[in-house]
């Protein structure tokens, strides 16, 4: 049975490798990248870091399985970020066009993804979760959600937002079984959106 708890700084080897594992669309995007880091450093790393009390992992004997990491307030975590997080990054990967995947996720670290404004407004915490294939169908991604949804709650988070691949069906229908509903579609990304209280 995998266990639920708060992350630590010691999971982050885990959490970047579940992210690379789950990187392309739920599936392993590990040969997609030279710098197997580079997902975990835009879409793990600063929640493990900077919202550590949102930061959920779901483990078993062979380590880190899947995670569910969130932002009560998307803009604060922002503006934290944008100063502790990003600029060692960027210092690190200076932009550069080369066609590769790297390069991609690179663009990034300069240029950070957030939802479209009114989104965020309306939906101002946002969350990331990603479990490896070992742990899916075990309702380890219903408990991540439930429990992270609750502290989120409990912090004060109105409504949540979260995004997910266009192309990954199999997520867009758990969180809408879950509850979520669509919020904005785009040909590479669907915002799904809950309601908290």
């Amino acid at each position: 049975m995998a266990d639920l708890r708060r992350a630590t700084l010691q999971d982050l080897p885990g959490v970047y490798r579940v992210c690379l594992l789950t990187g392309d669309a739920g599936l392993d995007a590990s040969d997609q990248f030279a710098n197997p880091d580079l997902l975990g450093h835009v879409f793990v790393g600063p929640y493990v870091v900077g919202e550590p009390d949102l930061a959920l992992v779901v483990a078993d004997e062979h380590g880190v399985a899947g995670y569910c990491l969130a932002a009560r307030d998307t803009r604060a975590f922002g503006e934290w970020a944008e100063a502790e997080w990003w600029p060692p990054l960027r210092a690190q990967y200076p932009r550069r066009d080369d066609g590769t995947r790297d390069a991609d996720i690179i663009e990034l670290l300069h240029e950070p993804p957030i939802a479209p404004p009114e989104i965020v407004e309306a939906y101002p915490a946002h969350l990331h979760i990603d479990l490896l294939e070992r742990v899916r169908g075990t309702g380890a991604g219903r408990r991540l959600i439930e429990r992270q949804l609750a502290q989120l709650a409990a912090a004060g988070a109105p409504a949540c937002h979260l995004t997910v691949g266009a192309m990954n069906a199999n997520a867009i229908a758990f969180y809408s079984h879950l509850g979520w509903e669509v919020l904005a579609e785009g040909p590479e990304d669907v915002v799904m959106g809950i309601r908290l209280r």
